[in-house]
């Protein structure tokens, strides 16, 4: 069920399934500004479908034991490593991003499905002697229908923050992948199909705003998930629970990395050029603001010769169309004009025999002030902005005053200065001498602020709280000769 090169239909039911929309979008190729397959723009129409195709499917799968769910992720996690090449390339077509950066996110989506085959010990019921001859228990209990939206620079990992974790629970599933990036997901759908995931527990409608409105909206779905824009996270969160759903809507970032004079130089550069170019800087955990503090102009000299030797189409990928790419050129136009010094340019970028792809090189911008855009916005882009700092406090204050919170930085060999960073950021993931914080399983993934929207985290043990809800029995058989409150 690979659709590449073709025209998409949804995934409903165990099927492929026609919209009942007749308007399509090109899917094209970042690399070369080529289509390579049209996805259609669903309705509400498909929405109510998917979830009439997963509610038919949650009794049975809600009742198979959950040891025998797992089951089902374990060989899902065997035809992921299986495949794994076939769905690095595939994100790599869609996406833009290098081959060795879409291998990673496929690992990293195995990973998150070995937690998930861990589900049933860790939700294994408590139970405890409350008092004499009387217990109480937890056991917990799937939700129902959930949708989950994601958005389009991680087609295969996002998609995998949430699947296995929430099905291993006993849900069922309506997946809206972005429309840009719909091809990784009707692989996963295949795959999961081959794994032995039953008919209608995992449904995708493909679409646009139609469908987000609509799975808010739909009375069938209980809890809904988001990952994308700041901004639509706040649509969908305040559209989603107004109609009494659960909802855990992650959004943007910029996040900061504070330099101090002591850091380790090479590893501070290498780490620091990684972050900001990773996936093309389209990623909520890339590094987009750097705070200097005192004298560390050796580190940032470093910091553009590791920039330079990044070079798109050779270990830099595309941004995901023109219009970004054009986006993230008037924002490094824009913060010369203000006043900032370009280090690196990374404008108009050119890539041979790939003239038509969407290639913005990486671009280091020093002597930003806090107040101009490019420090206060999310570039989605390779850009690091560098802004000045005199001491710790003074970069702690601009850090603590940019409204998201996914994640802060701070590079230093002083362990007494790290923690008091760590301490003092406004931030859910931390790193110490680390560009990419980015928890490992079983630690969940999630920030503070205007970068998240629900309480919980998407990931990890953090999940299971999220799809599903717990139930309470208390229990006596037996009258006891010695009565107290309890019984």
């Amino acid at each position: 069920m690979n659709n590449s090169g073709s025209a998409l239909k949804n995934f409903i039911g165990g099927a492929l399934t026609a919209s009942s929309a007749a308007v399509s979008i090109p899917v094209m190729d970042p690399s070369t500004g080529k289509e390579i397959a049209s996805v259609p723009l669903s309705s509400a129409k498909d929405v109510d479908a998917a979830v009439r195709a997963a509610r038919a499917a949650f009794g049975s799968w809600s009742a198979t034991p959950i040891k025998e769910r797992a089951q089902v992720f374990f060989r899902y996690k065997t035809l992921m490593e299986k495949h794994a090449q076939e769905l690095a390339a595939l994100v790599q077509q869609e996406n833009g991003k290098m081959l060795g950066e879409a291998m990673a996110e496929v690992e990293k989506s195995i990973e998150v499905t070995e937690f998930a085959c861990s589900m049933p010990q860790l939700t294994a019921g408590e139970i405890l002697e409350v008092s004499r001859g009387v217990e109480c228990r937890i056991d917990r209990y799937p939700l129902g229908v959930v949708a989950c939206i994601t958005p389009f620079n991680f087609p295969n990992m996002v998609p995998n923050w949430t699947i296995p974790n929430a099905l291993v629970l006993g849900n069922v599933m309506i997946l809206k992948p972005s429309e840009l990036v719909p091809l990784s997901s009707m692989r996963l759908a295949a795959l999961l199909k081959e794994a032995g995931l039953p008919d209608g527990v995992f449904n995708v409608v493909h679409g646009a705003q139609e469908v987000v409105e609509a799975l808010c909206d739909h009375p069938g779905i209980e809890a809904l998930s988001f990952v994308g824009s700041t901004r639509v996270a706040k649509l969908v969160y305040a559209r989603a629970t107004s109609h009494f759903k659960r909802a855990l809507c992650l959004g943007g970032a910029k996040n900061h990395l504070i330099v101090l004079p002591d850091a380790h130089e090479q590893m501070t550069a290498s780490n620091v050029a990684a972050s900001m170019s990773g996936c093309a800087g389209q990623r909520c955990m890339a590094a987009s603001a750097m705070v200097a503090v005192g004298n560390v102009d050796h580190i940032i000299k470093r910091l553009c010769d590791e920039a330079r030797m990044i070079v798109p189409g050779k270990n830099l990928g595309a941004v995901i169309s023109q219009q970004a790419k054009e986006r993230i050129e008037r924002y490094i136009t824009e913060a010369e004009r203000d006043g900032a010094t370009i280090l690196v340019d990374g404008r108009h970028a050119v890539v041979a025999g790939k003239e038509g792809g969407y290639y913005v090189g990486p671009t280091v911008i020093d002597n930003v002030r806090p107040e101009m855009k490019i420090a206060r916005e999310e570039v989605f882009g390779p850009v690091l902005a560098i802004m000045r700092a005199g001491t710790v406090d003074d970069a702690l204050k601009i850090e603590n005053a940019n409204p998201y919170g996914n994640a802060a930085s701070v590079f230093t060999q002083s362990g007494s200065m790290a923690r008091y960073v760590a301490e003092r950021a406004s931030a859910g993931m931390i790193g110490i001498n680390i560009g990419v914080p980015v928890p490992r399983e079983p630690f969940s993934f999630g920030g503070w602020n205007d970068s998240k929207f629900g309480a919980g985290d998407i990931t990890g043990k953090s999940s299971i709280e999220f799809f599903s809800k717990p139930k309470k029995t208390t229990i006596k058989w037996n009258p006891e000769s010695k009565v107290n409150w309890m019984s």
